[in-house]
């Protein structure tokens, strides 16, 4: 095993780059040898992850939150296919949101992401490549492993990651605060809907959300049933739903997965989702923005291998 990790000393508003010691005993416990490298900048992971394949290393710890890990991913990823065979993701939840290894059920004690290093199981996990307008013009492509939203539910990730005022006062708060900001100010708009060959069809949308994995946004149960293994994604659809019916659910609404029992509420399952809306509408991908609509989302069954205990 030759193994890098990769770490970002930001995630968790620096809590990672406090916590560092701690990690690093925890790592040496379970691998006497490794290399580190820290990221210094946005898009710097998936640099270190590129010099890593070509300087040969099989095993990538990515060490922060969804966005490092999905970094670190892009960086393992070239034209839809991991770079080498041979090689693993091992993430060690050290973000704010840290949804892969919640899927990867390494969150079920402190030890069990650094044990799943040396213990864990070789599995292949499907892949998003979306590919949108870019936020400043141009075209953007990007792999991810969980959800790529657009609308509503892209535009409170966006203002959430922006607001350092309201990331002050916590991940989850803030999540809420810009939730209701954008349930009572983002506007319905028309989309041009096409699902893998089915005809196209236009609907009023508030937001959708094209699952990999049924967890997203910090815990909530956004696409039950959603999985990593099977070759497809599940596209939750809020249509034209009203803002008092979103407002006054119970906040553990979107934890248990009770939104699709709503009428206005659609899930649709494809393997290539193709949606054409205004160019207001950001497009999310693993809690990061990329970019904005139009949008094509296609899995790539089993394009990353990764490490799981379960």
């Amino acid at each position: 095993m030759r193994a890098v990790v990769i770490a970002n000393p930001a995630a968790r508003k620096g809590g990672c780059k406090r916590d560092w010691p701690e990690i690093d005993a925890r790592l040496r416990r379970h691998l006497p040898d490794f290399a580190v490298r820290f990221t210094r900048h946005q898009g710097h992971a998936t640099a270190l992850a590129r010099e890593a394949v070509a300087a040969g290393y099989d095993t990538f710890i990515a060490v922060g939150g969804d966005g490092t890990v999905n970094e670190v991913v892009n960086g393992m990823i070239e034209n839809g296919i991991q770079a080498r065979p041979d090689m693993a993701l091992c993430p060690i939840p050290a973000g704010t949101a840290n949804e892969l290894c919640l899927a990867l059920g390494l969150l079920q004690d402190e030890d069990a992401p650094y044990r799943n290093i040396v213990m864990g199981a070789k599995k292949n996990i499907d892949l998003i490549d979306v590919r949108c307008a870019g936020v400043e013009g141009g075209e953007a492509q990007r792999y991810g492993y969980a959800i790529a939203c657009f609308g509503a539910a892209a535009e409170i990730s966006y203002r959430t990651s922006a607001s350092r005022f309201l990331k002050k006062l916590g991940g989850r708060f803030s999540y809420y605060c810009q939730t209701l900001l954008v349930t009572l100010t983002y506007p319905y708009w028309q989309a041009s809907l096409r699902i893998d060959d089915q005809p196209q069809r236009t609907v009023t949308i508030y937001t959708g959300l094209a699952c990999n994995t049924p967890n997203g946004g910090g815990g909530m149960k956004l696409a039950p049933g959603a999985s990593f293994e099977d070759g497809v994604l599940d596209l939750v659809l809020f249509r034209d739903i009203t803002r008092r019916d979103i407002i006054f659910q119970k906040p553990s609404w979107l934890y248990e997965g009770r939104h699709v029992e709503h009428p206005k509420v659609e899930v649709v399952r494809g393997r290539r989702i193709a949606v054409e809306g205004p160019p207001m509408a950001l497009v999310d991908l693993d809690g990061e923005t990329v970019g904005r609509l139009p949008m094509i989302a296609t899995v790539l069954p089993k394009a990353v291998t990764v490490k799981a205990l379960a």
